[in-house]
């Protein structure tokens, strides 16, 4: 019947980190391959590449701003009524993409509900779960083990996801996929949190509060910005990479082994990166991965492409891919804690998601337009050289709440 502050029992972190790690398998690996399905769709549909860009643009600013709900309700309910709807949606979302007769449907369910799902299903709600329940000592690298899940899903489920629209049909390897959707809702319960599901003994900070103190502090900002880069450079390259190479006459096998080396190495870069925040500064890890980007686009562009190039480069790109993820959102649970930590991720992410949307559309909408990714490709290298620089001013100290009652 003590009432002091002790927190009630967590759930363990071997717990925490197979459940979380095998939804973020399962989540993002099966929207890694969604590249795959470019050619085939438009061309057995007759639509053009900026239908499916669009469909695809809207998947992740729908991800984003549904990130935002998602995170609040996680927070205050915990995660696992979050997880459940939206793995379900993610299930029905896939089954009524291999259906949908027009663009219009397209778009309803590749890019509204499966940016529902992924919303629900994905980093900002896994984060909060590990934020509240492992350590700060070991929090960085935990985000980097669940970032890690997500890369090997990418890895696994491209090859599986070429294989099944081989042995399938496109339309058939959609159901397929939404099958293994459906594994997200008993994985589930392992991520449980009875002390949320009353919604009671919750610090006294309002969400209101923690909104204004977020977006008046200058770091908050920095990170969304930099983000915001991380989304166009991810998504450009994973949607239109296999298009770009099939183009310049590269069998479909380069790209499904691209994407493939993508997620292995970005497995290694996660983990790295998740390891290499507990011990240096987050913001020049950060700037660090976003110039590196840089580089390696601009190498790629400019050496011969080849089979052995275009592998290289997804080896380094692999790297660097989503190894972003656990210093970006360490650095909000360091500075604002854990409390909000998925409703604050998921603002950081919706910037994320822009940043995807106009990647991801502007690649359809120029390559329609030009005939040539080349564009975009040199905008992504001035944005990456933006991003690096800044992140260098963030600083990653913890709030100083007891100074901060005046702005309100």
């Amino acid at each position: 019947m003590n009432s002091s502050p002790i927190i009630p029992a967590r759930l363990s972190m071997t717990q925490v980190l197979v459940c979380g790690a095998m939804i973020v398998t399962l989540s993002m690996g099966i929207r890694h391959g969604f590249g795959l399905w470019l050619q085939p769709i438009t061309m057995d549909r007759g639509w053009t590449r900026e239908h499916f860009s669009f469909a695809l643009a809207v998947q992740n600013l729908t991800w984003g701003v549904a990130g935002l709900f998602a995170g609040m309700l996680a927070d205050r309910f915990g995660a696992y009524r979050v997880l459940l709807g939206c793995g379900l949606t993610y299930a029905v979302g896939l089954a009524l993409m291999a259906l949908a007769p027009s663009p219009f449907a397209f778009t309803a369910s590749a890019g509204v509900l499966l940016g529902i799902a992924q919303a629900g299903t994905t980093y900002a709600v896994i984060y909060g779960v590990i934020g509240r329940n492992i350590d700060a000592s070991k929090r960085s690298w935990a985000m980097g083990v669940a970032a890690a899940a997500g890369s090997f899903g990418q890895f696994l489920m491209v090859p599986v996801e070429n294989a099944l629209i081989g042995g399938l049909g496109w339309q058939g390897a959609l159901f397929a996929l939404a099958a293994f959707a459906l594994l997200i809702l008993p994985l589930a319960r392992g991520l449980r949190e009875p002390d949320l599901e009353g919604g009671s003994t919750r610090p006294q900070q309002s969400i209101a509060a923690a909104l204004r103190e977020a977006f008046a502090y200058p770091s908050f900002q920095l990170l969304m910005a930099g983000y915001f880069v991380c989304g166009f450079q991810v998504v450009f390259i994973g949607v239109h990479m296999p298009s770009y190479l099939r183009d310049h006459g590269l069998t479909p096998s380069v790209a499904t082994t691209a994407l493939a080396l993508i997620g292995l190495f970005n497995v290694f870069g996660t983990y790295a990166a998740g390891v290499l925040g507990q011990h240096w500064p987050k913001k020049y890890l950060l700037s660090g991965i976003y110039i590196l980007r840089s580089v390696a686009i601009v190498v790629f562009l400019i050496v011969p492409l080849t089979p052995w190039s275009v592998y290289i480069f997804s080896a380094v790109m692999g790297l660097l891919w989503l190894s972003t993820v656990p210093p970006t959102n360490a650095v909000v649970a360091q500075i604002f804690g854990v409390q909000y930590l998925s409703m604050l991720a998921g603002f950081v992410f919706l910037s994320h998601q822009i940043g995807s949307f106009l990647g991801v559309w502007l690649g359809g909408k120029l390559y329609d337009a030009t005939g040539s990714y080349d564009v975009v490709w040199w905008l992504a290298v001035a944005l990456g050289v933006f991003a690096a620089l800044i992140n260098l001013p963030v600083r990653e100290a913890a709030i100083r709440r007891d100074a901060v009652p005046a702005p309100a």
